[in-house]
Parts: structure tokens; sequence; C-alpha cells
């Protein structure tokens, strides 16, 4: 009897263990995951031994998750989901959002060599840097950065949705208007590495360390690269006085039927103890306000910084920045009226404002809109005719101050002939075309008063029709200011795909400023 009864024993015993065995069968889900979470292989043998679940991580540089629904995988990590979410909003799929969860966070920050973060240091009054800082010494040569590439990277996109946001000075999330007139030229110009992810342009940053003094990347990027034994010396992260955006990590349930094991993978990453191993081991935030933050993670980040409401904003922006890897250097011909009635106050304000764009505004805004190394700038004095014309190309300080010994002249005209100026800047436009197509090249018409010598409007446009297309397509952005017909300037404006500033609403030095960029 005793026999029988261990049999029957042993067999609930086995029967038990295989129903167990059953109900937590192990799963493997395929993850579409941004190429920084590479530094999470160590515990993914964890996760799986204590879940159940092995994630097959599918590294791939995709800014807005392309393609990521309606294919095999079953998740997606990437550092952000912003521009996935406005993708699909777009779309009129709101209600296909998937289930998302934040695991562990990290703003976007800049790393530089402790030189250059020394030299930029010593400029700032109190010793803080700002994203402008960063952009003025990029513009003048001081910066050469590396940073992801903003159309695969969703890091390069928020690096450049950082710089953008400060640039527009609003203290909010970038509107359709604060990207149409960005003022990133300048900061673009000194970026001389590129890759499709950041973890790319870490490596290749790490194998070619003269070409750069700064990189953007994740703030745990730099931290893990400086724990490394890669670097000459370890760079000096700054987290810019204004503002960073912060990537939350999301894990998101792309097949709805793997929840079960999604929220198994969930609970397990957002453990009190795994919170804390993730963030020992690849230098980023927890989200559990409980844990106390390593030493290097107790810098405040600061102003979040809000990305854009809208899919159209964001794509503006990366298609304006173009391909990180082709350097670019705009050229801008300035038609300055030097007749009568600018003698005095006027020419003096025009002079303040060539100042502030060669370095005298030390603003936020007027650090983002300065004249920068390589840009190709024209400056041509008028009245009744061209009284002088002037081309530098921006490689220090002598072209400045080349630009302003130009418009130092005090030489004037008794008449004004607006339209023959703006028929003279073309033929410099088409030009500049032939020699370089790929240069966008932009006219900015100044003057105080009516056209009353010289080519009639009409003349203008027949001369302008006759420079070929591509000559069609540079823009005249003129700026009015004083007794200027504001009528005609803005028919002009409209005419050849600009757009007209009034300096009388605000000052000719912020009218320059806000037309710095526009293409």
């Amino acid at each position: 009897m005793k026999r029988y009864l261990g049999a029957a024993l042993t067999l609930a015993l086995l029967a038990a263990l295989t129903s167990c065995t059953q109900g937590d069968e192990e799963v493997t889900l395929r993850v579409l995951a941004s190429p920084e979470l590479a530094d999470l292989e160590p515990l993914l043998d964890d996760l799986k031994d204590d879940t159940g679940v092995e994630l097959d991580m599918d590294y791939r540089a995709t800014a807005d998750l392309s393609g990521a629904r309606g294919t095999s995988y079953d998740l997606a990590w990437p550092a952000s989901d912003r521009s996935y979410l406005l993708r699909l909003e777009e779309r009129g799929e709101r209600a296909a959002r998937p289930e998302s969860t934040p695991i562990m966070r990290s703003p976007v920050v800049v790393g530089l060599t402790p030189e250059t973060a020394g030299t930029l240091r010593a400029s700032s009054p109190d010793g803080r840097l700002s994203w402008a800082d960063i952009a003025d010494a990029a513009a003048d040569g001081t910066v050469r950065f590396g940073m992801a590439d903003p159309r695969r990277s969703d890091t390069g996109r928020a690096a450049l949705v950082g710089v953008a946001t400060a640039a527009a000075g609003t203290g909010s999330a970038l509107r359709e208007q604060d990207v149409s007139c960005d003022r990133l030229r300048g900061f673009r110009s000194g970026q001389t590495l590129t890759a499709a992810s950041s973890r790319d342009l870490i490596a290749a940053y790490t194998g070619h360390q003269g070409e750069a003094d700064a990189l953007i990347a994740h703030e745990s990027e730099l931290l893990s690269l400086n724990a490394s034994d890669k670097l000459r010396e370890p760079l000096v992260i700054v987290h810019p006085e204004d503002g960073m955006v912060l990537s939350d990590f999301p894990l998101l349930l792309l097949d709805p039927d793997e929840r079960t094991a999604y929220r198994k993978v969930v609970d397990w990453l957002l453990g009190g103890d795994v919170q804390r191993r993730l963030m020992q081991h690849t230098w980023r935030r927890p989200v559990d306000p409980d844990i106390t933050p390593a030493a290097p993670l107790r810098a405040p980040v600061g102003n979040a910084l809000s990305f854009p409401d809208r899919l159209s904003i964001v794509e503006r922006l990366v298609a304006d920045y173009g391909d990180p890897a082709s350097p670019t250097s705009d050229q801008v011909v300035f038609l300055l009226d030097f007749s009568g009635s600018m003698r005095g106050e006027r020419i003096a304000e025009l002079r303040d404002a060539f100042a502030d764009l060669s370095g005298a505004d030390a603003t936020s805004t007027g650090k983002f809109a300065g004249f920068y190394r390589g840009e190709h700038l024209t400056v041509v004095r008028f009245g009744g005719r061209v009284l002088q014309e002037r081309t530098v190309t921006v490689r220090g300080d002598g072209d400045l101050r080349t630009l302003a010994r130009t418009v130092a002249a005090d030489s004037f005209a008794d008449s004004t002939a607006v339209w023959s100026a703006l028929d003279h800047g073309y033929r410099i436009a088409a030009d500049a075309v032939r020699e370089a197509p790929e240069r966008p090249v932009s006219i900015v018409l100044m003057t105080d008063g009516e056209s009353n010598a010289g080519l009639s409007y009409e003349e203008f446009l027949r001369r302008r029709e006759k420079l070929g297309a591509d000559v069609r397509e540079v823009p005249t952005f003129p700026v009015h200011f004083g007794e200027a017909d504001a009528a005609a300037l803005e028919k002009a404006a409209r005419a050849t795909g600009g757009r007209m500033v009034d300096a009388d609403k605000s000052s000719l030095s912020d009218a320059f400023k806000e037309i710095r960029g526009c293409h």
C-alpha cells in the first residue's frame, strides 16, 4: 500500500512540475533597438533567467522607427519615441499608439576636451556654457564637434532639436516660424564628425580624436567613454544652461499578443535592483525616484526642452540641416542703401547691426545669428548707382574688419535706385550659383526710401527672368527702414520667395538677425 501511495505522490509531483513548466514557457521577443542599447547585453542573460523571456535585439539607427509596425518585431526600444508617435498622429493613427514604458533617462549634452572647455569657460562671466556659446565657438572655428546624423539617429535628432530650440529663444517648443528662419548655419559649420548612430560616432571619435574638440551625445555615452581607456584625457561634460532634450529610452509593445511577456520584461527592468544595475552599468539615470543617483549623475538636468508637437516641424528642421557629412557655406549678398537720407543716426544703426553680426552682440540670439567661418559675404553700397562692392570669405577677424570698413564709408548718393541695386545683386548671385551650385545664396536688401532712379520694378523682374531657373530660386529678404515703400518691398519678397522684415518695429540689428539662415 505504501508503495502505491509513494508512486502516486511522485506522479502528482511530476504533473505539478510539468504544469508549472508549461505555464512558464520561455519566450523570445524580437526587438528593434537603438544601437546605444548594445551596452545592455551583459544584463539580458539575467533577464532571461529571471523571467523566461529572451530579447533578440536588432540594433538599427532609425530616428522614427520607420517600418517598425507590421513587421516581425515584437518590441521597439529606441532612445526616444517622440518622432514615431508624431508620425502615427500625422497618419491619423492616434488610437494605434503602442503601450510604452520609460525605462531610464539621459539628457543630450556636450563633451569638451579639457583645453576647449577651459577656453570657453574663460570667456563666460560665470564659467557656465550654453548651446549659444557652443554655436558661437563653432562659428568662429574654436570648436569642431561630432554629432550623429539627425536624419537617422534619434540621438542626433534630439541634439538638433535642443540646439534649434535654444536658438529660437522662445523658451517653448519649436514652431513652424522658428524653423523657417533657424540660426544653425554657424553651428553646423563646426561639425567635423558624424555617423549613422551615436555609438558609431563615438567609435569614430576614439580613432580620430584630433578631428574634433567636442562630442554631442547622451550624458550616459560620454560618461561611459570617459570610464574607458580609449581617450587621451576624459571629456568635460557640459549641461547647457539653455536646456537639454531628455531621452527616456521607452520600451514599446508592437505586438499586442505578446503583452504578457512584455509586462514581465518591464516589471523586471523597473525593479529597484535592476534599476540600480542599469545606472551602474550604463550611466543612465534611473526612473525610480527612490534610487540615489551615482555621483556623476547628481548634476541636475536643469531645463528640459520640449520636443515639437508636429512631425512637419521636425522633418523641416532635419531637412534644413541637411547631410552633416557634406560641408556647407552660405553666400549672402547685402545690398545697403547709402543715399543721403541714411546719414546720421540711421547709418550709425546700420554699422551697429553689422558689428553685432560680427560678434559684438553677446546675447544668446546674437551668438546664433553671427557671421561664421567659411561664410561668403558680399556688401554692396548703393545710391543712384553702385558705390562700392566688396566680397570676403570669413576666415578670421581680419575679414570681418574688412566688412566693417566697407560699411564705415562716408560717401553717400543723392538718389536711390532700389531695383537697379537688386538687379546687380542677382547678377552677383548668378555668378555664385555657377561657381558653386550646391551653395545656398540669398540677398538682403536694406533701404530707407522709395526708388527714384534707375530700373523700374517691372524691368528688374524681366531681367531676373532671363537669369535661369537656379538663379530665380535665390530669395530676397527686404529690410524695411524709415520711409521705404513697404508695399513694393513686400511685393519683391513674394516674387523672389523671400519675405520682408520691418526694422522700424524693432531695430536694424534685430531685423538682420531675424533673416540669418533663411533659405
